[in-house]
């Protein structure tokens, strides 16, 4: 708080046409506030000595920001243009040239109209800026508010006396008051400045007011703060002194209760670290002696020091490998899979022979419901070490698999290592699931991650990023699970051998049902044995009429619905008598048939053509339809369909009009005709290399006006010069394909090798016809319009005459 003084000398006298300036940085002197000075720049000390002897008058002018007074030129003013005039009350002169002391006074605001400068010194022509509107009705009323509320400011303050607000109470000019108060609000120069330039008194005292208000209240919520970190210091200092007297109390009285830091010590002794993680322990075990319990940082050592007591660092469990063994428990689990079985049965060998090599990651890829994870839960039982399923699908934080650094809140291990600690053991089987599911964005890739983790030659040295020591990964079992290769990353799909688990035929779908889905699913609904009869015609039906798809699960769901319908009846009616279930009254248990065979009802059209696609589901039929219409040669897709199977459907557009006259199409039908394919079931998007031969047949139907015989199905894809190339699912299309009904199957002689691997009951049930070129598709598919007769009579769909046009 400055001293307060009353104006004089100056108050109605005529200022001099040049006035030294004063420059003022950082701050803002308003009128009545006394200013005390020392100064040692030889030029302000003369230009303050001449103005003491010329009148006593100086121009105090702020400095604009960044500005000092020898960087600018006189066109180009450092000083802002309202000032303030100052009065020379007192000057003590030191007696050497740059050394005086001053004590000025605020005489009342001023405006530059004329600035000079001579050398460092500057001059100002000036002219006085009167108050305004000091008379107004609301003025007195905002001065007593000003009063109290600066009065308020001041209680708050340290080192303000009660001569101060004694001389405040006695301040009646409203102006005055104002510039009284704003020269003690702590707010910054341009705040400041923008006061000293409001000429009128009300308007100013109506700012001041809001600025004291908004600094009462900040004090207020200091002192409320303050207030409350004393209370807190208060009590935690308590607590403490209670505590170490509870300690003192304990020891006299014999008390052999573990505190928390002995308790952790002995649970690291006893989970043997190695040397290294000993040593972090030991640091951490330190930090938490010297610091509060009351301290967040207490929680968080105190957490990481749990994680390293609980993880088995040293712990395993393992039975010796019995292959007789092992091939009953995967018998007794899965139905044939007779080539996966030998091969986990060859894996488990190796192992048994030599348990220090590094194994292979075994990734077992296959449609939903096919047995993947079940399949792993077998090879952990056989090997006699416990099971872990860490879920993939989804992830794409790499801190997810390697952890969050310690300076997170809320941080933990990755999956890997939470598994590894809910599994007890540093040796358990874990099955890394979805794993063709993972994502990627901004806060890293969680595959390149797994690199090392399913990688021998470095998995021994696996650094969590919590942890922050190296954990031993290479007594691990890793195994991984996917619907399909093509979403796992090359590098990551490098490290695996995949294992193909194709989807299951009827007759396998029928024995899995009997030995497996029936008696759990009769556990789940609490029957018994002899409460349900359900006939082997009827499980045929469900099989076929009410599933379609390449597992069993939904099998299992209907046969649940089944179980707990059967179980109603049970409770209601009290009956022991078994309830039969056969095809007559199946639909009252499972409801109306969801399925037909796909070629049902279907007739041999021009332009349709039947083709084989592999999805993540399983394999499954596509139509490809194609039409024609008048128009100028242009060719049109639809059905969602994905770039790969674009580029399929031009080239076969290309390879006919380059074989037209072989196959004796007249050329003017591809420039006045346009094309548009179409692959029904639009919504769901379809992509890859196995539909070019069907497009390629579809297409020559179109322009030959042969219809293509519908109970043949296609997959292949085609170059420009009509060569077929291999692809790949093909025992799951062939598995859709005898789903379908379909009677034959158009494949590349390249894929010949993959027939061998086809259950007996697929092989029987279709006809397959190889092929090298494209032509040799035409030639079997597509029959002459009229040599389809049924009936006697020559029969064309409506859709196939409306496609030839």
């Amino acid at each position: 708080m400055t001293d307060v003084q009353g104006a004089g000398g100056v108050g109605s006298t005529e200022l001099p046409e040049r006035i030294p300036v004063i420059p003022v940085n950082g701050t803002v002197i308003f009128p009545y506030v006394v200013l005390p000075l020392a100064l040692t720049d030889p030029t302000l000390v003369r230009q303050l000595r001449d103005a003491a002897g010329e009148g006593g008058v100086v121009a105090l002018l702020t400095l604009r920001p960044g500005r000092l007074p020898g960087e600018s030129a006189p066109e180009d003013s450092p000083f802002y243009s309202v000032g303030t005039l100052g009065t020379i009350l007192h000057l003590l002169d030191g007696g050497e040239e740059a050394s005086v002391r001053a004590l000025i006074q605020g005489a009342g605001r001023i405006r530059v109209d004329r600035l000079e400068r001579e050398g460092d010194a500057w001059f100002a022509g000036v002219s006085r800026i009167a108050d305004e509107g000091a008379d107004g009705t609301g003025v007195e009323e905002l001065r007593q508010a000003v009063a109290a509320s600066f009065l308020e400011v001041l209680s708050r303050s340290q080192g303000v006396g009660p001569e101060a607000r004694e001389a405040l109470g006695q301040i009646t000019d409203a102006g005055q008051l104002a510039d009284m108060a704003a020269a003690n609000l702590s707010v910054g120069p341009a705040e400041k400045q923008s006061l000293l330039e409001e000429p009128n008194v009300e308007r100013r005292l109506r700012r001041v007011l809001e600025l004291l208000e908004r600094e009462a209240r900040v004090r207020e919520y200091g002192d409320e703060l303050q207030s409350k970190v004393k209370d807190e210091v208060d009590r935690s200092q308590r607590e403490f002194w209670l505590r170490e007297q509870l300690k003192t109390i304990r020891r006299e009285l014999g008390d052999e209760e573990e505190s928390d830091v002995e308790e952790l010590r002995r649970r690291l002794e006893e989970a043997g670290l190695p040397d290294t993680a000993r040593e972090q322990a030991e640091r951490e075990l330190r930090r938490l002696q010297q610091t509060q319990s009351q301290a967040p940082e207490y929680h968080v050592v105190r957490s990481y020091l749990e994680w390293m007591a609980s993880l088995p660092w040293s712990k395993e469990e393992e039975q010796p490998i019995d292959i007789e063994r092992a091939r009953g428990i995967l018998d007794r689990d899965h139905y044939d899979l007779r080539p996966i079985k030998e091969r986990i049965v060859e894996y488990l060998a190796v192992r048994k022979l030599n348990a220090g090599r590094h194994a292979p990651i075994l990734c077992l890829v296959g449609p939903p419901g096919v047995g993947k994870t079940s399949l792993g839960r077998s090879i952990a039982e056989a090997l006699g070490r416990r099971f872990g399923r860490i879920s993939l699908g989804g992830i794409s934080d790499e801190a997810e698999i390697r952890g969050h650094r310690r300076t997170y809140v809320g941080a933990l291990p990755g999956r890997i290592i939470q598994a590894v600690r809910r599994a007890g053991v540093r040796n358990p089987v874990l099955l890394l699931d979805e794993i063709d599911k993972l994502g990627k964005d901004f806060r890293g890739d969680p595959a390149a991650a797994l690199l090392e983790v399913l990688d021998p030659a470095q998995n021994h040295t696996f650094s969590d990023n919590y942890l922050e020591v190296e954990f031993d990964l290479s007594r691990t079992v890793f195994l991984a699970t996917a619907n399909s290769t093509a979403g796992i990353p090359p590098a990551l799909c490098d490290r695996l051998e995949t294992l193909d688990l194709p989807g299951y035929t009827e007759q396998e779908k029928l024995e899995i049902a009997r030995r497996y889905l029936i008696p759990r699913q009769r556990g789940e609904a609490g029957l018994e044995e002899g409460h349900l009869r359900l006939d082997d015609d009827a499980l045929r039906v469900l099989v076929n009429e009410y599933t379609h798809e390449a597992g069993v699960r939904e099998l299992e769901r209907q046969i649940a619905r089944i179980m707990r319908k059967v179980a109603l009846r049970v409770v209601e009616a009290g009956a022991t008598d078994p309830v039969a279930i056969d095809v007559e009254n199946l639909g009252d248990f499972a409801g109306k048939p969801r399925f037909t065979e796909e070629l049902a009802g279907r007739d041999d059209e021009i332009g349709t053509a039947t083709a084989l696609a592999y999805t993540t589901a399983g394999g499954q039929i596509l139509f490809v339809e194609a039409v024609g219409m008048p128009g100028s040669g242009e060719i049109h897709l639809t059905g969602h369909l994905g770039d790969v199977m674009r580029e399929s459907a031009k080239a076969a557009l290309s390879f006919l009009r380059s074989h037209a006259e072989e196959l004796r199409i007249p050329p003017e039908r591809f420039r006045d005709r346009d094309v548009h394919i179409h692959v029904p079931a639009g919504a769901t998007p379809k992509d890859g290399p196995s539909a070019g031969v069907a497009m390629a047949v579809a297409l020559a139907s179109l322009f030959t006006g042969r219809a293509v015989k519908c109970s043949v199905a296609m997959t292949g894809e085609i170059t420009l010069r009509g060569h077929v190339l291999p692809v790949g699912g093909v025992k799951e299309k062939l598995l859709a394909a005898a789903r379908a009904g379909v009677q034959a199957v158009l494949l590349p002689r390249r894929n010949e090798a993959d027939l061998a691997e086809l259950p007996d009951e697929v092989r029987e049930s279709l006809e397959f016809l190889l092929m090298d070129d494209v032509s040799d598709a035409f030639d079997r598919v597509l029959v002459e319009r009229r040599a389809r007769e049924r009936d006697g009579s020559v029969r064309l769909s409506s859709r196939a005459a409306t496609a030839h046009g």
